[in-house]
C-alpha cells in the first residue's frame, strides 16, 4: 500500500504481504470491530487492507489478527474520503471490497430504549462519501433485521443507501438469511446487501439446511466439544480466551438445576427470582444451550449466563470466550484482547467468519466471470 497514512497507522514498511494472501482483491473494511468480516473475507481468499473503528479494544484485536492491514482508530465521521486515497489508490489496479457492519443497537429487539434522532441509525449514510470517491467493485453490507423497515419508500438507512447505489450504478440485492443455513453453528438472522458495478449479481446460495448438499445445520457440539472442561471463573492455560465469567453460589445452584436445553422453568421455586414469579417472557436468560442443534443467536453478552442461552450444555458455567468465538465461526488462531465484556461484545458484534468467507468466495467467482466476459 503506498501513498500518505492517516495519522497513528502502520506505514507500508515495504515488505512482501504474507504468502497465501490473495493480491487481486483487496478489503476496506469500515465499522470493522475486532474483524469477523474480515476474517472471513481473507479465509475466502482476500487481502484484509484496512479496518475502521473507534472502537479501541476492538481495534486491538483487529491490529493483533491482521498484522498485513492497517487499522483506522477513529470515528467515521470525522475521516474525509480524501484521506484514505494513499490507501486505497486512485488508479488502483485491483479490484476493491467495501464491508460495512454499522453498530446495530438502534435497529436490535434487544434495545428497548430506541431513539429517534439516535446518530447511529445515520451511520451507514457516512459510508457513501467513500463510495463516491473511490467507487468501489462491491459492497458487503450486514445488520440487523430491522434496519429493513422501511425498504418500500424512499426513507430509511437501508432504503436510502439502496437507492443511492442503484443511482450510482450498482446492482444491488439484499435479504434477510439465517446464519445457520450458510454453516454458521447460530440461528442468527441478519440482514445482508451484497452489491456491485460489474453486471446483475444474486446473494450467495445456501449451503446447509434443506435443498444443500449439507440438509442438516451445524451443531454448538461441533462448534465447542473439543474445547477442554473449566470451571466457572476459571481461564484455561493454554487455550488462548478459554476463559469463563465467575458464578455467585446461587446462580451455581440455578445452573446446576438447569438440564441441556432446559431454561429457569425447571428450578425448584426456591431458586426462582422474584422478577420472574409472575412473569414468563425472557425465558432464555438462564438457559442452557443443546449439544446437537445451533445455538440460539449470540449477543454482547454472549458469555453471561443471566442475559440469554447462553449456558453451557454440560458444564455448571456459560460459554467461554472462546467457546462463543468458535459459534461465531471464528478459529482457534483469532486471539481476542480487552476485558472479557469487551471480548464477549466484539463477539456478539462480530459478523460470523463463515458467513462472510461465503459471500467472498462469490464476490471472487463473480469478480472472475465479469473479467472473462471482458
Amino acid at each position: 500500500m503506498r501513498g500518505s497514512v492517516l495519522p497513528g497507522d502502520r506505514p507500508d514498511d515495504g515488505t512482501d504481504p504474507p504468502s497465501g494472501v490473495c493480491q487481486t482483491m483487496r478489503v476496506f473494511d469500515f465499522f470493522s470491530g475486532c474483524g469477523g468480516t474480515s476474517a472471513g473475507l481473507r479465509a475466502a481468499g482476500l487481502e484484509v487492507a484496512v479496518g475502521l473503528d473507534c472502537d479501541r479494544e476492538a481495534g486491538l484485536t483487529f491490529r493483533r489478527n491482521f498484522p498485513e492491514a492497517i487499522f483506522v482508530e477513529r470515528d467515521i465521521r470525522g475521516v474525509r474520503a480524501r484521506e484514505l486515497d494513499g490507501l486505497v489508490g486512485r488508479d488502483r489496479v485491483h479490484p476493491i471490497v467495501f464491508t460495512a457492519c454499522a453498530p446495530c443497537q438502534p435497529f436490535s429487539k434487544q434495545n428497548r430504549q430506541k431513539r429517534a434522532d439516535d446518530r447511529r441509525t445515520s451511520l451507514l449514510d457516512e459510508l457513501r462519501r467513500f463510495v463516491r470517491r473511490f467507487r468501489p467493485e462491491y459492497l458487503f453490507v450486514e445488520n440487523v433485521p430491522g434496519m429493513q423497515r422501511g425498504c418500500d419508500v424512499s426513507e430509511g438507512p437501508l432504503a436510502g443507501f439502496v437507492s443511492f447505489l442503484e443511482r450510482a450504478g450498482y446492482s444491488t440485492r439484499h435479504d434477510v438469511v439465517q446464519s445457520a443455513r450458510y454453516g454458521v453453528p447460530q440461528f442468527r438472522q441478519r440482514l445482508l446487501l451484497a452489491a456491485t458495478r460489474l453486471g446483475p449479481m444474486e446473494l450467495p446460495s445456501p449451503t446447509h439446511g434443506s435443498g444443500t448438499a449439507n440438509p442438516a445445520y451445524p451443531t454448538v457440539w461441533e462448534a465447542i466439544g473439543s474445547y477442554p472442561p473449566l470451571a466457572a471463573g476459571d481461564e484455561h492455560p493454554f487455550v488462548p480466551n478459554h476463559r469463563a465469567c465467575s458464578l455467585s453460589p446461587m446462580n451455581l445452584a440455578r445452573i446446576r438445576a438447569t438440564p441441556e436445553g432446559g431454561s429457569r422453568r425447571d428450578w425448584p421455586p426456591g431458586l426462582v427470582l422474584d422478577c420472574h414469579r409472575a412473569y414468563d417472557g425472557h425465558s432464555d436468560v438462564y438457559g442452557r444451550l443443546r449439544r446437537d442443534r445451533p445455538a440460539a443467536a449470540l449477543t454482547t453478552r454472549c458469555v453471561s449466563l443471566s442475559n440469554g442461552r447462553f449456558g453451557h450444555p454440560v458444564q455448571d458455567r456459560a460459554l467461554s470466550v472462546r467457546e462463543a468465538a468458535a459459534v461465531q465461526t471464528f478459529d482457534d488462531g483469532f486471539v481476542f484482547e480487552g476485558s472479557i465484556n469487551s471480548m464477549a461484545q466484539q463477539i456478539g458484534n462480530a459478523v460470523p467468519v463463515r458467513l462472510a468467507q461465503v459471500f467472498g468466495r462469490h464476490f471472487l467467482n463473480h469478480w472472475r466471470s465479469a473479467r472473462n466476459r471482458t
